[in-house]
């Protein structure tokens, strides 16, 4: 028989000691006793790379140190994964223990999930991925993995915890709960608290440790009848043949026995905790909930009772520990630790002291009070004082008269026992000393009078001025519906987006409402996939990418000799061709490297279809398909999308645009934001209906947010408020751009109610109810991005990038989008086939990033087609990162229209960033604002506008009062050194 601690973290953990080695780990475990040992931590590739370096392996996925004797300590590999997701409209943190047959396995694992999330900023990797996902990948990853539920008990962090986990182990697992054998119990718990809930007797009850430093090691285990083997290990698990029991720590020395408060110093047991109703006697807020109080509500049998064929267990407590509870003094202390040493010196490892040396060989090396106290504890004399809220609890062997009358060498006979605390729920209370939700919330309560309006109109065109969170896409879904009902056959309406997402929703959203077959009959899409479509495929050449344009222009600089920017050339074409400004050589130029290269530009396609069509070349089954023309975001239209409008509206029965003169913010690619005046004068019958009634965002949100676009004059802004009223609007001032950034990360981790065990005790009971994937982060530009994105990744926060980025010009990306785009034979998802496509050639990390953003597509064709056409929104990268995982969204401004999220940070909020000034680039002020405006109106929930420096101008038009202002300070050089070395 031998003892198995198989829960470790490494070096590469947060909260962990930065010393330790596998030579540490291997040497503490000889010291406890401990025959085999996690490994920890396998995610981190760098922790990985250790332990192929200094490992072999011994038996079947068991491994030593190289050169060690054959009865060294083993090794076998091991790590824990946090999920933070939301489940059945609660936020869920659970903490897993995975168990894998060798290195190679963690290997496979490691990829898998590093598509996912970021795995290497912590050993302990933290994921928004649903529990039940995160094991599906791991048995897909590695079939002989064995996965394990750690410390289901804690408040924080755990399947059952107070805070955020599940009731029964089927809610969280689902179809696949058959697959978990095993629970692991946490320090708070012991098996006789889990032998009262029947559901769980079917599961083998492990313990472990949980260490974060090798002293740590042991203080919980779990006892081997079995070969030290991998397979033998994981059946003994499974199956609970050849597992012998466990060695427990006492539950009351856990930091989460009883219920409490540890600011204020209350402990509570569960009944005193009722009698308060859950609430702090001291400051009102409410307790942090106990192991012992959540077991009350889930047992189904008294206390005290024991299934038939449980396990056996032990109570035991580390040897310091011990020392200091019979002889006195800090358990970390130096007499204590010189003790210790003799001990393990003259006496053998800890394990075998505590539970099996001759009482007088411990008397005759560490004294009388120490054997006594080492016999009190084999026999369960001990007097507890329990744990709670983060705070760890005590145990007593000896009391101090005790002491000195077992030191006056008094007969153990003559001294009276201590009472053994009792630490039912009937003891007294003690005080301790301290230590597009808008849309779906407006469908549910049917259209209002103004969206009625719009969807039943009569007139043959019709404009809809809509504004932030109006309900617009429930309005043009319901207009589509009702042309329907009037007899409209589906391929003779076509509905015109501005995003290849937008298009996407709205197919959904139509599905739903009408079904999926007559939704696929209605086109929908963007002007330019419109158009491709109109042109057909290959008629009138390619369409180049965007960065084979940049290439164009590059190459029409060079040959005129002519410096400049090939990204300021394509602007001045496009404003040229779309009627601005007149030819000179540089366009005459690119336009003769085109022709030649075959290529057309996103202008061209949409000329092309306009002069077709104003020519009379489109035939009549085309131009049927415009009978009812629906336009969304028509602010953004450019003036050859206008002409494309008009010039697809003839002959037909209807029009209707929608859209925000208040939202244009596409002015610098040539969008005309008058679209709408310019509508009214060219069709006189034109009737027009405002949306007013506003679904998505706070009073307090709208309340800064209509002053801000009020500055930009004409008619007064009406926005009306159908939420309930919330938080404030913060404005935070950053010491500097760092610590704006780092302010951001950490805010985030307390909104979900902290990433770790640390920053969940710290947020207190009963706060952090948000997602990953209900918060967003806006800026002006992609510098800002970067920053945000390695805050976020240092704090182990998942996140998705929205946006092009320059890795897209990069020469290994081109090659392989070029590669796929001329081999349309390789179906598959793009993920696996650039994968199988990297995995020949040099590591880059522009492919990597290729690689993270087509996880968001299902086909190598929809990628492709994204990649050229779509707009920042359509482009969304895993920052470090399918599976649907919970992110935190990093976007520009531009790339947040159309979309909202609970909580929203508009970081930079600054001046010279809003709006931008930057040498050689003019903008305009309006627009500026109109983009301040949109970023401002993403929010639902909480709306948090950061800057350092001074701040937008723009924010002194929001009245005195409506602001919640702070200031967070600047980065301490030392930080910035080892924290933000990136910048």
């Amino acid at each position: 028989m031998y003892i198995a601690d198989l829960h470790i973290h490494s070096k590469y953990s947060r909260a962990t000691s930065k010393d330790l080695e596998p030579e540490q780990l291997a040497a503490w475990a000889a010291r406890k006793g401990i025959g085999l040992v996690g490994t920890g931590d396998f995610t981190h590739p760098a922790w990985r790379a250790e332990l192929q370096d200094k490992l072999v392996e011994e038996e079947e996925g068991v491994y030593t140190l190289k050169g060690a004797g054959a009865d060294a300590p083993r090794f076998v590999v091991s790590g824990e994964i946090s999920t933070i997701y939301k489940k059945n409209d609660k936020v869920r943190k659970v903490h897993s223990l995975i168990l894998l047959p060798n290195l190679e396995g963690a290997e496979n694992l490691s990829r898998r999930l590093e598509a996912i999330g970021n795995i290497r900023s912590d050993g302990r990797p933290i994921l928004g991925l649903d529990c039940r996902d995160l094991l599906e990948i791991t048995l897909e990853a590695c079939p002989d993995a064995v996965f394990v539920p750690a410390h289901i008990w804690t408040p924080h962090f755990s399947l059952f915890g107070a805070f955020s986990g599940f009731d029964t182990l089927e809610e969280c697992f689902e179809d696949l709960s058959g697959e978990i054998h095993a629970l692991e119990t946490g320090l708070s718990a012991d098996p006789p608290m889990l032998w009262r809930c029947s559901a769980l007797d079917k599961y083998t009850l492990i313990s472990n440790s949980d260490a974060h430093s090798p002293s740590k090691l042991g203080r919980e285990a779990n006892l081997l009848d079995t070969g030290r083997s991998y397979p033998e290990l994981a059946r003994a698990i499974r199956t609970g043949a050849g597992f012998a029991g466990t060695i427990e720590f006492f539950p009351e020395e856990g930091k989460y026995h009883f219920d409490g408060h540890r600011n204020c110093g209350v402990c509570l047991s569960p009944v005193e905790a009722e009698a308060v109703d859950g609430k702090c006697p001291v400051c009102g807020r409410r307790l942090t909930p106990g192991v012992l109080h959540r077991v009350e509500q889930l047992a189904d049998r008294p206390e005290g009772f024991r299934p038939q064929g449980a396990k056996p267990f032990e109570s035991l407590a580390p040897l310091p520990e011990v020392i200091a509870a019979s002889a006195g003094g800090a358990a970390a202390g130096r007499q204590v630790e010189a003790r210790c040493e003799l001990m393990l010196r003259e006496l053998g490892p800890e394990f075998y002291i505590l539970r099996q040396a001759p009482l007088e060989d411990v008397r005759h090396v560490a004294g009388p009070c120490v054997a006594e106290g080492i016999r009190r504890l084999r026999a369960g004399e001990v007097a507890r004082t329990p744990g709670y809220d983060g705070a760890y609890g005590a145990v007593e062997l000896l009391s101090p008269a005790e002491r000195e009358a077992y030191v006056g060498q008094v007969s153990l006979f003559g001294v009276e026992k201590p009472a053994r605390k009792k630490t039912t729920p009937a003891g007294k209370v003690r005080a301790v000393a301290p230590s597009g939700a808008g849309d779906k919330a407006q469908a549910a309560s049917g259209p209002n009078e103004a969206q009625r309006a719009a969807t039943e109109a009569v007139e043959p065109d019709l404009a809809v001025i809509a504004g932030p969170g109006t309900g617009k896409t429930y309005t043009l879904v319901s207009r589509i519906a009702h042309l329907l009902e009037q007899g409209a056959k589906p391929g003779q309406i076509t509905a015109v987006t501005f995003t290849n997402r937008a298009a996407g929703e709205l197919r959904e959203r139509l599905g739903a409402r009408l079904g999926r077959r007559t939704a696929r009959g209605i086109h929908i899409g963007t002007f330019h996939t419109i158009c491709l479509e109109l042109l057909g495929a290959g008629d009138g050449g390619r369409l180049a990418d965007p960065w084979e344009q940049r290439d164009l222009a590059a190459a029409a600089l060079k040959e005129l000799g002519r410096k400049g920017s090939p990204g300021r050339l394509l602007r001045e074409i496009s404003a040229w061709k779309n009627g601005g400004g007149e030819e000179d050589a540089a366009f005459a130029c690119y336009e003769r490297l085109r022709r030649e290269a075959g290529w057309l530009d996103f202008d061209d396609l949409l000329l092309e279809t306009l002069e077709r069509w104003e020519s009379g070349e489109a035939g009549t089954k085309k131009r049927a398909r415009f009978t009812h023309l629906l336009v969304d975001e028509f602010q953004d239209c450019s003036p050859i999308q206008y002409r494309l409008v008009q010039a697809w509206r003839q002959g037909g029965e209807s029009l209707f645009v929608i859209g925000d003169p208040d939202q244009a913010i596409y002015g610098f690619r040539g969008a005309d934001s008058s679209c709408f005046a310019r509508l009214r004068a060219d069709l006189s019958g034109l009737r027009e209906i405002a949306l007013t009634e506003n679904y998505r965002s706070s009073p307090e949100i709208l309340a800064c947010a209509l002053p801000v676009i009020g500055e930009n004059g004409g008619a007064p802004r009406r926005l009306e408020a159908r939420r309930p009223s919330g938080a404030a609007v913060r404005l935070v001032r950053g010491g500097d751009e760092r610590a704006e950034a780092i302010f951001i990360a950490k805010e985030i981790g307390r909104l979900v109610g902290g990433v770790g065990m640390l920053e969940a005790q710290e947020t207190g009971a009963g706060r952090g109810a948000r997602s990953f994937g209900e918060i967003a982060v806006l800026c002006r530009t992609r510098r800002q991005l970067e920053r945000l994105e390695f805050c976020l990744g240092h704090d182990g926060i998942p996140c998705v990038v929205a946006g092009r980025g320059d890795f897209l010009a990069d020469g290994t990306v081109r090659e392989a989008v070029n590669y796929f785009r001329s081999h349309p034979e390789r179906t598959g998802a793009p993920k696996d086939l650039l994968e199988e496509w990297c995995a020949h050639r040099v590591p880059s990390p522009a492919l990597e990033r290729l690689i993270n953003m087509a996880v968001f597509f299902s086909d190598m064709p929809d990628f492709l087609e994204n990649l050229t056409l779509g707009r920042e929104a359509d482009l969304l990268r895993r920052a470090g990162a399918g599976y649907d995982a919970g992110a935190v969204t990093l976007s520009t401004l531009h790339a947040a229209k159309g979309l909202e999220w609970p909580v929203v940070f508009l970081a930079g909020a600054a001046k010279g960033l809003v709006p931008l000034e930057r040498m050689g680039v003019e903008t305009d002020p309006a627009e500026e604002r109109r983009l301040l405006y949109v970023g401002m109106t993403r929010a639902r929930d909480e709306l948090i506008l950061t800057y350092s420096g001074a701040p937008s101008p723009f924010l002194s038009a929001i009245p005195e009062g409506w602001l919640a202002q702070s200031e967070t300070g600047s980065v301490p050089a030392s930080a910035r050194a080892e924290q933000l070395s990136l910048f």
